[in-house]
């Protein structure tokens, strides 16, 4: 790796954070240290209750084993015994010698649509080795994540309640500022990054006011929250508020055949989050909390954290979400119950007239709902609204990993970005030459972004901020060059239907 950071001595392998001594181990010239609590254990009457504290503990805490993933939904290399509510911990890696090297910080928030994944992983190498530490955060998913409730929010001081998910993140934010430093980390060049629900999350904190503060630059792998919200649950292409998000909490207690909130905190864990419960998923509300208001209306009147950013979608985002087996007429079936009165227009963007254009139409038009419209409302804002430099990328190197999986894909699905960051295509260089070269280019953008808010730097193409009237979106593929706004007629059509959804909600507020 040309560009690596290579310690000459030992990196940190241990050090003292406020609630006690810890050890990490030695892994490839990186100090890692994998299962430091930032919070209390959120379990008992702490279930469903903003981050507490975490106690001190005597001695040396060695950290050599991931903690427990959030109870989630089983599955085959996901069982239940992997998982526990105990799960607020956040793992970092150093390439670091002396606490007072001062290297940026990178804080990692794991996607999985608030209900699902771990925050261990395997990401940390290849960037750590750049010259940045990296932190991979834990919170609450699911039910026990996301949850809001009458009961809940009469019990809390803020009167607020989902959310909690969020709240860990933050929680750990603060705790980044509190102790990074005695991992040789910078707690004024803290960078969150994220992919899905991850980089949902990093949008959420960017216009969160409890975040302020708490980091200065932002990357966003595939996603974004710009949907208008209602006071009903919440539905595709539409958020929920507290009291949408209630009446969820409500009926997934009735679900549960249980009269009250004791009754629920009483439950095991897994019983709430796996996947035989039988309840659609949970997710972040406007809370007037965490959450103030329509993203988008925040950003059109400045009111967010103003930090440089990154943004990136992949080419073919939707593919992972398309119904294998969709027909012609179920999919236009699906499209009427999304679109409404829009349904006939959206068929001239994603059309199906055949099971195959069905499924190639399902996925892009989930594309760019769910991903490249939100993205692209973000860095568009804020490129007329705030002062921070935007950046905006697209992903669509072709590579036989994502095709494995589905040959019908046409380019990079969901999720596929996270081998460029990972080491999967950088540790096979001859079975990947293409896609190695390019997570090269890719890493070498974004660490140069962390330590300076700019991805630009010796030897790379020339990156601009974003303007949607230029070609200044960054194309990965077979390298890096400048292209215009990716899909722009269907981004264009999705802008004007959110643009009259959100008139239509606002108008029965």
């Amino acid at each position: 790796m040309a560009t690596s950071f290579v310690a000459e001595a030992q990196p940190l392998l241990a050090t003292h954070v406020e609630t006690g001594d810890v050890q990490g181990v030695l892994d490839d010239g990186l100090a890692v240290y994998k299962a430091i609590p930032y919070a209390a254990p959120p379990v008992g009457n702490l279930r469903w209750r903003a981050p507490q504290p975490a106690k001190a503990w005597e001695g040396v805490r060695v950290c050599d084993e991931f903690g427990k993933m959030p109870p989630q939904p089983t599955r085959p290399g996901r069982t239940a015994d992997m998982m526990s509510e105990d799960c607020l911990y956040l793992g970092i890696a150093t390439p670091a010698k002396t606490v007072n090297d001062k290297l940026p910080v990178m804080v990692w928030i794991h996607g999985g649509g608030f209900q699902t994944e771990w925050y261990g992983g395997d990401l940390w190498k290849h960037l750590a080795l750049r010259g940045v530490v990296i932190v991979s955060i834990e919170y609450r998913t699911g039910a026990l994540g996301f949850m809001a409730h009458p009961e809940l929010t009469k019990e809390s001081k803020d009167g607020h309640s989902g959310n909690y998910g969020l709240l860990d993140q933050i929680y750990a934010l603060q705790w980044v500022q509190r102790n990074i430093a005695q991992f040789g980390g910078d707690p004024d060049q803290v960078t969150i990054f994220g992919e899905s629900a991850g980089a949902i999350s990093c949008s959420m904190l960017c216009a969160s006011p409890l975040a302020r503060g708490l980091f200065h630059r932002c990357i966003s792998h595939s996603g974004g929250s710009f949907a208008p919200w209602s006071d009903a649950p919440r539905s595709l292409g539409l958020d929920a508020s507290q009291k949408g998000a209630e009446q969820q909490g409500v009926a997934f207690m009735k679900h549960l055949k249980k009269k009250n909130l004791k009754q629920l905190r009483a439950m095991d864990a897994m019983a709430l989050c796996d996947g035989n419960v039988g309840f659609a998923g949970f997710w972040p509300c406007v809370d007037g909390y965490v959450i103030c208001d329509d993203q988008y209306r925040m950003y059109e009147r400045g009111e967010y954290n103003d930090v440089p950013v990154i943004v990136m979608t992949n080419s073919d985002e939707g593919a992972l979400f398309a119904p294998g087996n969709i027909t012609a007429e179920d999919y236009q079936k699906t499209l009427k119950s999304i679109f409404g009165a829009w349904a006939d227009e959206a068929l001239k963007f994603y059309p199906g007239a055949t099971n195959d254009e069905a499924w190639h139409g399902f996925g892009d038009a989930f594309r760019d709902m769910g991903f490249a419209w939100p993205s692209y409302a973000w860095v568009s804002l804020q490129a007329k609204t705030g002062k921070s430099a935007a950046y905006a990328a697209y992903l669509a190197q072709p590579s036989e990993m994502s095709f494995s999986r589905d040959p019908r894909r046409k380019g990079v699905a969901h999720a596929d970005d996270i081998m460029y960051l990972n080491g999967m295509f950088l540790d096979q260089p001859q079975k990947y030459p293409t896609e190695s070269a390019l997570a090269e280019i890719i890493q070498q953008y974004w660490v140069n972004f962390a330590k300076t808010g700019n991805p630009n730097g010796k030897g790379l193409p020339y990156w601009p901020t974003f303007d949607e009237s230029k070609p200044t979106t960054m194309q990965f593929s077979n390298g890096a060059s400048l292209i215009n706004v990716p899909n722009r007629e269907q981004i264009d059509f999705v802008d004007r239907y959110y643009r009259a959804k959100r008139a239509e909600v606002e108008s029965n507020r």
